[in-house]
């Protein structure tokens, strides 16, 4: 068997590798596009539980600050300021009874 080079051979195979390197470029760039979901994936499921445990976190910081705040007012009056303390203890006692009932 005798192969024969000719102009036309020659441009049917760079046509055929051409088109096969461009099939793989277009595969390979399916395929990083997929990974990099997946990534993207992984990495909002770690964000979602870090937020998760910092939300938690400020919640009870929250909780210390508004009994810290309750007992400070309660504080004050007993040394007898009244008005807005009594007021402010009155709405914040009625907030935290509201909560722990939901």
């Amino acid at each position: 068997m005798q192969i024969t080079l000719t102009w036309q051979t020659i441009i049917t195979a760079s046509a055929f590798l051409g088109a096969v390197v461009a099939i793989a470029t277009y595969f390979s760039k399916i395929v990083r596009w997929v990974d990099r979901q997946k990534k993207q994936d992984e990495d909002i499921k770690n964000l979602r539980k870090h937020h998760e445990e910092d939300m938690a976190i400020i919640k009870e910081e929250n909780t210390l600050l508004v009994f810290g705040i309750l007992a400070c007012l309660k504080g004050l009056r007993e040394q007898g300021c009244n008005g807005p303390v009594t007021e402010t203890i009155d709405k914040i006692e009625k907030y935290l009874n509201q909560k722990a009932h939901k």
